[in-house]
């Protein structure tokens, strides 16, 4: 199959009904299990790097790496930049290969964060590359340091937004949040459904870790057709190399790394399946 644009896989799913997953990677173990998930299901995946994380996972070191694993993989996939701000960070992300960017200015006024956004619409279109808009505010952040609330997003300001910014899809609040949920959030399916009413556009869910296999489900039944899965996976890959050190004998880095490898393809397995609603 091929790279692809983020905007191509969540067009495809939302004419669909489907949802495309978009696993957030930090090292080589990451990027391959989520790809043997994928290759394993045939299903279009999505994987992605947030700009908050680049300190951990150099985007000089994890992009290349990422657009490869596209290209070579045997289904379609596509390359993400995931909450960006930085112009400079998303032209270098584009650069090396990335096929979407997600531009966040959900902390801006409306009309900042409609400015930005086209900004970042016009340099992503620039490179054949789609663009995720976010209005609203998601919960926590994506290295857990900040967290600036949730506000729903307006239902009434979502098609405004999406018409004037040119996004491919875009990212709402709905009581979500990033990050390991304290207790269970309530998603607000109401403020979902009128969204996906007058939108107009593919619509995205952040801070998927800690829903429940219903929320997802039903929050795919009221369009949204990309989900992102982060913290999830970190924690399944920073367990399964826990795991390993615990079992008796010698210890290698390479026995460690696959141990981690397998650890994100069963993260990646499992939403892929309860995503698309497959047994």
């Amino acid at each position: 199959m091929s790279l692809v644009t983020t905007g191509k896989l969540v067009e495809e799913a939302h004419i669909n009904g489907k949802c495309v997953p978009a696993f957030n990677v930090g090292s080589m173990e990451m990027v391959r299990g989520a790809v043997k998930a994928a290759e394993e299901l045939n299903v279009p995946i999505i994987i992605q790097i947030a700009e908050r994380l680049l300190k951990y996972s150099p985007l000089e070191l994890m992009g290349p790496m990422m657009v490869q694993a596209a290209r070579e993989s045997r289904v379609d996939i596509a390359v993400n930049m995931d909450h960006c701000r930085d112009l400079a960070v998303m032209k270098r992300a584009l650069d090396y290969g990335f096929t979407g960017v997600m531009y966040d200015g959900s902390t801006d006024p409306y009309e900042d964060n409609i400015r930005g956004t086209i900004e970042a619409v016009k340099l992503a279109s620039s490179y054949g590359a789609s663009t995720e808009g976010e209005l609203g505010l998601v919960g926590g952040s994506e290295d857990g340091l900040s967290d600036h609330g949730i506000k729903c997003t307006n239902p009434d300001l979502s098609r405004d937004f999406c018409e004037k910014t040119g996004i491919s899809c875009l990212a709402v609040a709905i009581g979500n949040a990033h990050g390991d949920y304290p207790t269970a959030p309530e998603l607000a399916f109401d403020v979902l459904e009128q969204i996906n009413m007058k939108a107009g556009k593919p619509l995205v869910l952040h801070g998927g870790s800690g829903l429940t296999d219903e929320d997802f489900q039903k929050a795919v039944s009221l369009g949204i057709s990309k989900i992102n899965i982060g913290t999830a996976s970190f924690n399944k890959v920073t367990q399964s190399a826990g795991e390993y050190l615990q079992e008796p004998g010698k210890h290698t880095f390479f026995q460690m790394s696959t141990a981690m490898t397998n650890g994100m393809y069963l993260n990646a397995l499992r939403h892929i399946k309860v995503f698309n609603s497959m047994e």
